[in-house]
């Protein structure tokens, strides 16, 4: 293609599947081709450079140097027993809504009597997160990946269950787009300090964790009895479709009778 400069094998070139819409870099970068070249090009192993192990005179070699490249007050400050600290930003690119805590104050039953007084009632709502959102957070070196996701639904009094979601790192490398998974003991920061201060190089991103399997003890009561009226309307309109096809080809063959 001259637009995406993609060469293949000959004998390969039946198989491929392509939509060249335009030359890289047109449009919006949260478009659905970025997250095509995303899902196409997953990782599931960190890479070298992200296995290396640092001692103490490395890691302070490599703050001084990230500290030095950053054009903001977002420091990477090293601690007297070894650890240190920083800031990591965090997109959120969330398709599903979340579940936040909506409160309903109902009167009491005995409200004529004692006073205006008041009963809380929890109940939730969902809403969609803006597309783009983006959150810094102050973390320690040994902060967890899984700690991470539970600082940013606290950040967002989001209630649903953690496992819901995942964190994710993303790279660009030769006008590719690279996620991988992080594992739930996993040090973001760590990360952070050896990649450096560039988004290209290493960014981090909150996304459903879509495992390929579902797990149904995830969700809510609520949410599950939702499913199955979901499911129920779905079946209802598949067999109304079929039933409505029957008819139709018997009416048919009637005529022709």
């Amino acid at each position: 293609s001259p637009d995406c400069s993609f060469t293949c094998h000959y004998r390969c070139r039946a198989l491929v599947r392509l939509d060249c819409s335009g030359p890289p870099g047109a449009g919006d970068e949260d478009d659905g081709t970025e997250q095509a070249l995303e899902k196409d090009t997953n990782v599931d192993e960190p890479s070298e450079w992200e296995k290396a192990e640092l001692d103490q005179a490395q890691v302070e070699q490599r703050i001084k140097e990230y500290n030095s490249q950053i054009n903001s007050n977002l420091f990477m400050s090293l601690n007297k027993d070894g650890s240190y600290t920083g800031f990591i930003k965090v997109q959120l690119k969330l398709v599903r809504p979340v579940s936040v805590p909506a409160t309903k104050r109902v009167p009491s039953l005995q409200a004529g009597r004692l006073g205006p007084r008041t009963q809380g009632v929890k109940r939730r709502t969902s809403f969609y997160l803006p597309k783009g959102t983006v959150k810094h957070l102050h973390i320690l070196s040994h902060t967890r990946a899984s700690e991470v996701i539970d600082a940013l639904l606290r950040k967002f009094t989001v209630i649903d269950n953690p496992r819901k979601f995942a964190l994710f790192e993303r790279s660009e490398k030769d006008e590719q787009v690279y996620l991988r998974k992080l594992a739930d003991e996993e040090q973001p920061l760590r990360l952070r300090l050896l990649a450096g201060p560039s988004e290209k190089v290493l960014s981090f991103v909150l996304k459903e964790n879509e495992t390929g399997e579902v797990n149904w003890d995830a969700f809510t009561l609520p949410e599950l009895h939702n499913f199955l009226r979901i499911l129920q309307r779905e079946e209802e309109e598949h067999v109304r479709q079929l039933r409505h096809r029957y008819a139709r080809c018997r009416q048919k063959m009637q005529e022709a009778l």
